[in-house]
């Protein structure tokens, strides 16, 4: 994958910094936008709620004979295809800025639109994750961490899990191949932490040698 302009003074595409000797690439992905759109953008919703708004307006505008101005229809309308289009290109934006990388030893992930971010969060800090998938085999992967690695809620958005904000979840969001991606996150998660003691986020002095799971 060629860099783009703005992240030429990357080591490699997705990667701040040469990766050390021993670790390696092993996948590399990017949010399809269109569900981005959809699901952390909420266009979906966003355009039912107009099209309620335009049902309203258009009863509101008929008088008692029936007949409807038409030019203040017209000016809502536009608007709200406007905001439509607004939301639909920040996602498309923010697909397009985003690169997720997974090596042997970490999760990497490149976010940002104007102000790029790079979040390493190496498989011994991983206390879990989560699939949600969607139709299309679609989905995100939300990473547990542990309470005293705490990302800001703010610097994670639209990269995070819903309602999480008091300990907020990195998410890999919208994968196109979410189960397969996340059954591969797994496999490296098991490889690197092997042998480790691994602490669970709801009872801290357990010790496992499996994650907490990726599940809906």
């Amino acid at each position: 994958m060629k860099a783009t302009h703005e992240h030429e003074w990357e080591a490699a595409p997705g990667l701040p910094s040469a990766l050390p000797h021993g670790e390696h690439v092993v996948w590399q992905g990017a949010p399809d936008w269109r569900s981005l759109a959809v699901h952390a953008f909420h266009v979906r919703k966003a355009a039912l709620y107009f099209a309620v708004m335009l049902g309203v307006q258009t009863l509101n505008l008929m008088d008692a004979s029936g007949t409807i101005d038409w030019k203040p229809w017209w000016v809502a309308a536009s608007l709200y295809t406007l905001a439509l289009g607004l939301l639909a290109g920040t996602a498309w934006l923010s697909a397009r800025s985003t690169l997720y990388t997974l090596t042997n030893k970490r999760v990497v992930m490149r976010i940002g639109i104007v102000l790029t971010l790079t979040f390493n969060l190496p498989f011994k800090r991983i206390a879990g994750a989560a699939l949600k998938p969607y139709a299309g085999g679609r989905g995100d992967i939300a990473l547990a961490l542990y309470p005293e690695d705490r990302i800001g809620w703010a610097h994670l958005w639209p990269h995070q899990r819903a309602w999480h904000v008091t300990h907020p979840q990195p998410t890999l969001r919208c994968l196109p191949e979410g189960a397969q991606v996340g059954a591969q996150l797994l496999a490296l998660w098991q490889a690197a932490t092997v042998g480790e003691s691994i602490r669970r986020p709801e009872t801290p002095r357990a010790s496992t040698h499996t994650p907490q799971g990726l599940m809906a």
